[in-house]
């Protein structure tokens, strides 16, 4: 008879579930990114916080690793071992270091993380050669995988959708708030399920494909990703407006400022109340207050919910034990501070 019996193990927590994906798989990130010409593989290395301009050794705050842990976790969901969706992590995070680099280009951002961006400490060109490999190295190491060919098929998918997307929100800047001519919200969910939403469903799909899921798993977890994609990009809309600069690191009433077409905005010029909107955006706290009072902040967290609330809906395609990680994972992404 035992006297005192073992503690029930707690699951773990999200945080412990991104730090254990994130050491599976910085191994073979960190060889798939030696391979690189040198040059172009500091770039790398310092988009991803692990040195300085010149090489030299960082531990500068890198992103959480949401994508590479969704691959992994695809993999589980397949019944497969953990490691089968580390090829497929590894893809991810490539592409998803290929996008940031770009973006940041594009939209004329000058840091990321907290560090210059790295057109910024690099200059132009190099920063567009350095997301270009990325790219390559991308498909390079998805298509030496088993099961490479199909997964490479979703991963063009995914890109696909990823540039319609860029494209949207390029285009949404030189639209006007109101008139025909105006952007929708509904327009506006469209282009954060291709920019945000489609490399997170295919992260999971893809982890879901090397480990030899059937179509309707794959399929449910790239669309709880999708989901999941609209939901963080909503939130982060609203973090945009009223977060505290020092949790997100952006500049009060920033994107207010920048005029930037973001979902509360929207969703509050659909009402009478908010018609003189932008006049007001150079003034952050008195734009913000209208937005509030016009129910964009309402409209945007109840979108999220119902995001949310899909995915969560979707996960029950996938084996209990990697849905409760998944769940686990997805509520700790949409509970930033609000």
């Amino acid at each position: 008879m035992t006297l005192f019996p073992s503690a029930v193990q707690a699951p773990p927590s999200a945080p412990e579930i991104l730090d254990r994906c994130r050491e599976l798989v910085r191994p073979a990130l960190t060889e798939a990114v030696g391979r690189l010409h040198p040059w172009v593989a500091e770039m790398a290395a310092y988009s991803f916080g692990w040195c300085e301009v010149g090489g030299a050794p960082a531990a500068a705050p890198g992103g959480k690793g949401v994508r590479q842990a969704l691959a992994v976790l695809g993999a589980r969901a397949a019944g497969a071992d953990e490691r089968a969706g580390v090829p497929a992590a590894v893809a991810v995070e490539l592409v998803h270091a290929f996008s940031l680099l770009h973006d940041d280009i594009m939209d004329g951002d000058t840091t990321r993380r907290r560090r210059p961006a790295v057109w910024k400490a690099y200059g132009t060109g190099p920063a567009v050669l350095a997301g270009d490999a990325l790219f390559a190295l991308a498909v390079e190491t998805l298509a030496a995988a088993p099961g490479g060919p199909a997964a490479v098929r979703l991963l063009s998918t995914a890109l696909a959708d990823l540039v319609r997307g860029q494209a949207d929100d390029l285009l949404f800047a030189a639209r006007p708030f109101g008139g025909p001519e105006r952007v929708t919200p509904e327009e506006y969910r469209a282009m954060a399920e291709h920019k945000t939403g489609a490399l997170l469903g295919c992260a999971a799909a893809l982890g879901a494909t090397l480990g030899g899921a059937p179509e309707p798993v794959v399929a449910a977890l790239d669309r709880a990703g999708r989901h999941l994609g609209v939901a963080f990009q909503l939130v982060d809309d609203v973090l945009g407006i009223w977060g505290d600069p020092a949790v997100t690191g952006k500049p009060v009433g920033g994107d207010l400022r920048e005029r930037k077409k973001t979902f509360p905005v929207l969703a509050a010029l659909g009402s009478p109340a908010a018609r003189h909107l932008p006049s007001l955006l150079d003034r952050p706290e008195e734009a913000a207050t209208l937005i509030e009072e016009a129910g964009g902040r309402t409209a945007a967290l109840t979108e999220a919910r119902a995001h949310t609330a899909a995915a969560h809906s979707l996960l029950t395609e996938v084996p209990p034990a990697t849905a409760d990680e998944l769940l686990r994972l997805l509520d700790f992404l949409m509970a930033r501070d609000l």
